[in-house]
């Protein structure tokens, strides 16, 4: 006999599945409206920062000339393409292209802050550091580079080496973590007194003898730091393979033929997952103001590089010039705010003592 289906149910979109504790967790998460709002604010600060060539650039985004349209953000153009002398990419800002593309009956479509985070203004009215104006929103830093853009482009690199090193260090924590509480005994002695031994090392000590004989980067940076980031997440971890390695329901799976890393993926990390989810939050904001740290004392980032603690540095060397410190310092205020309370907020979802309604 064949089965009939209603044609409501052909149609019916497909629902993904929520467990009823991932549906509390998710209540409890929006009852801390600091934090939810907060997690939505920094969501579109971010997402905004990602496009930050199309809000402050040197290049224009689009160029109308001769019937043709060029987008210089996306390519790059010699000036002969339109009309002049020289096989070398266009300064758009320079009068004599303007001219040249205005010749044709073209145009220009500057973004909205036609600045890049190294471009240098030379038309200042006022020596560098120039103080607010229509033309630098927050003014510009001692070599005449808008501090707005330099602030939208070091937030995104912050937010991004953070995000990259709370990744790589929570995965690699996290299997070190496991290791040492599923398996006690000599492991869990032995690698104590390892992590113990590795978290005496001087860490500025040791970037600042890296910086003296190769010039640090983001990757470089990153690298040296995710060394010792990682033992941020162990304790907890392993705390919780500790207490839940001898349940009965662990206790059954491996009387049932059921490998150690089958036992430990399956049964013990999600409960450790909890404890670090929670963690996660304030991990991200150590490892965004580590990297603040290093660019405001000289060992971060290559120099021009976007950086808020290079701003902030160039606020303490210039305090004729307040609108340096004050951009940087409510930048990260406000970043790093908003990360706690995001933390709080994630923290009372996984909190078991919570019960909404």
């Amino acid at each position: 006999m064949t089965e009939i289906i209603p044609p409501e149910a052909v149609f019916t979109t497909p629902r993904i599945a929520i467990s009823p504790l991932n549906r509390r967790r998710w209540r409890n998460f929006k009852a801390n409206r600091r934090g939810y709002w907060s997690l939505w604010i920094f969501l579109v600060l971010f997402f905004i920062t990602l496009f930050a060539e199309f809000i402050a650039n040197d290049k224009p985004l689009l160029v109308r000339y001769d019937g043709g349209f060029y987008m210089p953000v996306f390519v790059s153009y010699p000036e002969t393409a339109f009309g002049g002398e020289f096989q070398t990419e266009a300064d758009y800002r320079d009068p004599y292209v303007k001219e040249l593309i205005g010749k044709k009956g073209g145009y220009i479509v500057w973004p909205l802050i036609p600045f890049s985070y190294s471009t240098i203004n030379l038309n200042l009215d006022t020596p560098a550091p120039s103080p607010p104006s229509p033309v630098n929103w927050l003014g510009t830093d001692d070599q005449g580079r808008d501090v707005l853009a330099r602030m939208i482009y070091g937030f995104r690199i912050s937010v991004l080496f953070g995000l990259v090193l709370t990744f790589f260090s929570s995965i690699i924590g996290v299997a070190a973590g496991a290791v040492q509480g599923y398996f006690g005994g000599w492991t869990d002695l032995l690698f104590q007194r390892f992590i113990e031994i590795w978290t005496s090392v001087p860490t500025l000590y040791l970037i600042i003898i890296i910086s003296a004989v190769i010039a640090p980067n983001f990757w470089i940076l990153l690298g040296i730091l995710l060394l010792f980031n990682w033992v941020s997440l162990v304790g907890v971890v392993r705390a919780e393979f500790l207490r839940g390695r001898n349940f009965e329901y662990v206790t059954a799976a491996r009387a049932l033929g059921l490998g150690n890393l089958a036992i430990m993926y399956r049964h013990l990390l999600p409960n450790a997952m909890v404890a670090t989810l929670t963690f996660l939050p304030f991990i991200l904001n150590s490892s965004i103001s580590t990297l603040t740290s290093l660019d405001f004392l000289g060992f971060g980032l290559p120099p021009g590089s976007p950086s808020l603690g290079e701003l902030l540095a160039q606020g303490k060397a210039n305090l004729q010039a307040p609108w340096l410190g004050l951009t940087g310092f409510f930048t990260l205020a406000i970043m790093l705010s908003l990360l706690v309370f995001i933390g709080e907020a994630v923290r009372d979802a996984f909190d078991p003592r919570k019960v909404m309604s």
